[in-house]
């Protein structure tokens, strides 16, 4: 309210959201009471009813659903608290973790197991990272819907879950380095979307691109030889297959499923957007275009991006292109 919005209208965004429907009573209380996306036999009735075009009755319905969304500068508000989170947590637990014997030696994460000291420092990060990971949870019901729903909510479920149980069980030292790890490319995606907001498509992309290699990069090669190696492989030697060994390293490898389809993902966007010469429209978006003429003008306007969210995504969501989302 007080930084992320004046910022936001220095850079010229306009708290205009897209384009609205034009009022009809009788259009909006199908919209409102019996379905927001009629089918082709509902959509036949109306057209008599009111002796309009099909695709003009479609075309509305799409305008209603869309003018409910949140408009940019609300999105570039989210995006500048989350890029502000991301990016302090990741600068607090690197300048932590530089000083941790267990950052350059993960063995170091089981030596004297479970009678390892709880410092202030260690205890505030991971007391601030759960609280973000829960605001999250809980604003993920509350934000648009997105078609990572699903994997959204498996990722925070499994993320709380971590978080919690390790320091149940005093295994802080390697959930430090997995919370560090995951925090080393959230914020790149939301300086992308920032920069797409303020239409600054270069710096959008260049961001994404970045963002894409750091994520592959810390998920797909570091996770899984730095942390599942220690936690599978050199926890069992060195403290043996305690109880809850199984449930710890299930949720660990969860994660790194999620890690594999968000990559996939990833991949298949850069590629869109080394074809067409951008990047191309999200598989998330949460505003529906058209390719009739009166969209393709509207979506002229819009950069990369179009979102969880506080949630989004929420995803948080990871995957972004075209008009970004959130998320």
């Amino acid at each position: 309210r007080f930084i992320a919005k004046p910022c936001a209208i220095n850079l010229g965004i306009q708290d205009s959201g897209p384009h609205r429907a034009q009022p009809n009573a009788i259009l909006e209380k199908v919209f409102t009471s019996i379905t927001k996306s009629p089918d082709g036999k509902r959509l036949e009735g109306l057209s008599k009813q009111l002796d309009w075009d099909v695709r003009k009755i479609q075309r509305w319905f799409r305008h209603r659903r869309n003018q409910d969304k949140p408009t940019t500068l609300t999105k570039f508000c989210e995006s500048m608290w989350r890029f502000t989170f991301y990016f302090s947590i990741f600068v607090y637990g690197i300048r932590f973790l530089w000083t941790a014997p267990w950052f350059w030696d993960t063995r170091q994460c089981w030596y004297s197991y479970p009678f390892q000291p709880l410092t202030s420092r260690l205890y505030y990060y991971y007391i601030l990272e759960l609280a973000f990971y829960w605001s999250l949870m809980f604003s993920q019901f509350t934000d648009i819907k997105r078609k990572d729903f699903l994997i959204m909510f498996v990722h925070h479920l499994a993320t709380i879950g971590l978080i919690t149980f390790s320091y149940m069980n005093n295994m802080v030292r390697v959930g430090t380095l997995v919370l560090c790890l995951h925090d080393a490319s959230d914020f790149l995606l939301e300086a992308a979307k920032l920069a797409n907001y303020a239409k600054y498509q270069r710096l959008c992309d260049a961001f994404f691109m970045l963002f894409g290699v750091v994520f592959i990069v810390t998920r797909l090669g570091i996770y899984p030889f730095w942390i599942l190696n220690t936690t599978l492989f050199e926890s069992w030697e060195l403290i043996g297959p305690y109880p809850s060994w199984w449930l710890f390293n299930g949720l660990l490898i969860t994660l790194q499923v999620l890690h594999i389809i968000w990559s996939y993902l990833i991949i298949r966007t850069a590629y869109k957007a080394l074809v067409r010469g951008k990047v191309s429209k999200d598989d998330r978006s949460d505003v529906e275009s058209s390719s009739e003429e009166e969209d393709v003008t509207s979506n002229s306007t819009k950069g990369v991006f179009s979102t969880s969210s506080n949630g989004s995504n929420r995803i948080n969501g990871h995957v972004v292109s075209g008009q970004w989302t959130e998320e």
